[in-house]
C-alpha cells in the first residue's frame, strides 16, 4: 500500500485524544460525575483504537492488532461517550440498568471477536479490517451497538442543542452551538466507518480525526465559563461594556 499524508492521521487523533481524557479526568476529580468518567473512558478507547490504527500504518498489520483495533473501535468507538451521556440526561438507576444490560453484551461480543477464526487472504499489511473474522456473524452485533451510540450520544447532544437554542441569553446559545458540534463531530467517525467496510479505510481516519476536533470544540464551548467564552469569541462578557 502507498502511504499517503491521511494514512498518519491516526497518530494525531491519538494525541488529541490523550489530551482530552486528560482534561475529562482532571474535571472528573475535581467535579466528580460519572458521565464525566464515562467520557474519559470513550477519549481512552478512542485514542486507542486511532493507536492500533497508527501502529498498523507505521509498522504493519497482525491478526492481534486488527482484532484489538475491533474491539476498541467498532465495539467501544462510541459506547462509553454515549454511556456519558446517559449518565448526564437520565436518572442514576435508569442509568445504571442500561449499564447492566450492555455492559455484559459488549463484552460477550468482544470475546467472540478474539475467539473467531481468521481469514488470512484477507489481511491487509497497513490497513485494519473487520473482513478478518472468519466468524462474520459477529459482525452483526456492532450496529445494534452503534445504534445505542446513536441514540443517547448524537441524539442527547442534538436534544440539548435544542434545548438550549430556544433560550435567549447569549451563554445559552454558545451551548447550542457547542452541543451540534459535538453531535456533528460524533457523526463523522460513524460514516467514515461505514466506508471502510467499503474498503475505503481512509475515510475513517478523516472522519475520526475531524470528529475529535469538533467534540472537543463543543466540550470548550459548553464548559467554558461565560466571561472566559465570550472573550475567546472577542466579544464582551455579559454585563461588561465594551
Amino acid at each position: 500500500m502507498d502511504r499517503t499524508a491521511i494514512h498518519y492521521l491516526p497518530i494525531a487523533t491519538t494525541l488529541i485524544s490523550a489530551f482530552f481524557c486528560a482534561i475529562l479526568v482532571r474535571r472528573y476529580r475535581a467535579k466528580g460525575g460519572l458521565h464525566l468518567l464515562w467520557w474519559a473512558i470513550g477519549m481512552a478507547t478512542y485514542g486507542l483504537g486511532t493507536a492500533l490504527e497508527s501502529s498498523i500504518t507505521l509498522f504493519g498489520n497482525s491478526v492481534a492488532l486488527t482484532k484489538a483495533w475491533y474491539i476498541a473501535g467498532a465495539l467501544l468507538g462510541g459506547y462509553p461517550l454515549a454511556q456519558g451521556s446517559v449518565y448526564l440526561h437520565l436518572k442514576k438507576r435508569t442509568a445504571d440498568r442500561l449499564t447492566a444490560i450492555t455492559v455484559p453484551l459488549i463484552a460477550a461480543a468482544a470475546v467472540c471477536v478474539l475467539l473467531s477464526p481468521v481469514l488470512m487472504e484477507n489481511l491487509q499489511p497497513h490497513r485494519p479490517s473487520g473482513s478478518v473474522l472468519a466468524w462474520q456473524w459477529v459482525r452483526l452485533m456492532t450496529p445494534f451497538i452503534n445504534l445505542y451510540s446513536v441514540v443517547f450520544l448524537i441524539g442527547g447532544a442534538l436534544y440539548s442543542a435544542w434545548r438550549f437554542a430556544r433560550m435567549p441569553d447569549s451563554e445559552a446559545g454558545n451551548r447550542a452551538l457547542g452541543n451540534t458540534l459535538i453531535a456533528v463531530g460524533a457523526i463523522l467517525p460513524g460514516i467514515g466507518g461505514g466506508m471502510a467496510k467499503a474498503g475505503m479505510v481512509e475515510a475513517l481516519y478523516l472522519g475520526e480525526f475531524i470528529g475529535i476536533l469538533l467534540i472537543y470544540g463543543g466540550y470548550r464551548a459548553c464548559a467554558m465559563p461565560a466571561p472566559a467564552r465570550a472573550a475567546s469569541l472577542g466579544v464582551p462578557a455579559p454585563g461588561r461594556s465594551a
